[in-house]
């Protein structure tokens, strides 16, 4: 599982096989969600984040978004 960022105690990675639409998964304290980065930044699932960890990690998303959206690319093609 590729760490993409790891920023206020969440981790933002891919698995190695991943699939279409562009996401990218995060892990806090035990807990994780899967946020869509295309067309628009999403909530897929939240699996226990508090409200205030998701706000972060969206946050981020918006922050880096072009970011994961290229190592996406270059991983997956």
């Amino acid at each position: 599982m590729p760490t993409l960022l790891i920023i206020f105690g969440i981790r933002f990675y891919f698995y190695l096989d991943e699939h279409l639409p562009i996401h990218v998964h995060v892990a806090c304290n035990g807990k994780k969600a899967k946020i869509e980065l295309e067309p628009e930044i999403r909530v897929i699932y939240n699996h226990g984040l508090k409200e205030q960890e998701m706000k972060k990690a969206l946050d981020t998303c918006v922050a880096y978004k072009e970011d994961f959206i290229s190592e996406w690319h270059k991983r997956f093609g």
